[in-house]
């Protein structure tokens, strides 16, 4: 039996830990609960505990809980997005973390003007150049923002990486350093429609090494409502 209640106070203690450590905040970063494949009970669980922040993987998995649950709460799409599917995310996600390509962006941008609002992203980066992960190169980056920027209804508003899965947290802190470092070079050149106020990164292994290195939303799914159980 998961006890969200227990592992949401741990949670809390680790990432003001985090903060602590590295002078920062507490209220500059936000946790958001990863409830991919959970049921809407365990969801409800977490909102009891104070928990408004939810992410999601799949478009229509966000769509169902984002339907069936209180309008107060924040749902976050953090998997990988295909265009086809863009029309279930916006209208009812408050940010895109995970835009990789300008294809990708310039849907959001159709069905954002559509349906008359600003929809917020995040680029997502790969900076450890995994095969098996979405993401631009750190490299190809600002050009991608550049060329997103100008489009309507979109908001650039930071970076969001998938640190590789490692036994020892500290094995990503570089990771995190260069997303961050990626993060303010692209600041220094103000381009317009674009405010990188958002790192995102960091997950149940790693979270607490993210805080330190400049996450300001991490995102935690185990650590909360223990092992996933996907149905086939």
């Amino acid at each position: 039996m998961v006890n969200i209640k227990e592992n949401l106070k741990e949670v809390e203690a680790n990432i003001q830990a985090a903060c602590q450590k590295s002078g920062r905040s507490r209220r500059d970063v936000t946790l958001i609960a990863v409830s991919k494949t959970k049921p809407v009970s365990m969801i409800r669980e977490a909102i009891e505990e104070g928990i408004a922040e939810f992410g999601e993987n799949k478009p229509q998995e966000l769509r169902e809980k984002c339907d069936t649950l209180p309008e107060n709460l924040h749902w976050h799409m953090i998997g990988h997005l295909q265009r086809n599917k863009v029309k279930y995310v916006v209208g009812r996600a408050c940010l895109i973390h995970s835009v990789d390509s300008f294809a990708l962006a310039e849907e959001i941008s159709k069905e954002a003007v559509k349906k008359g609002l600003e929809m917020p992203v995040l680029i997502e980066v790969n900076v450890a150049g995994e095969e098996s992960k979405f993401g631009v190169s750190p490299e190809e980056t600002e050009d991608l923002i550049r060329r997103i920027a100008p489009l309507p209804g979109i908001k650039v508003r930071g970076l969001m990486t998938i640190a590789p899965f490692v036994e020892n947290a500290e094995d990503n802190r570089p990771v995190f350093q260069k997303l961050r470092k990626l993060a303010v070079d692209i600041k220094s050149k103000n381009i317009d429609n674009v405010i990188m106020c958002d790192l995102s990164m960091g997950m149940t292994g790693d979270y607490q090494v993210a805080v330190e290195e400049g996450a300001t939303m991490v995102r935690v799914g185990t650590g909360i409502f223990g092992e996933r159980h996907y149905t086939i």
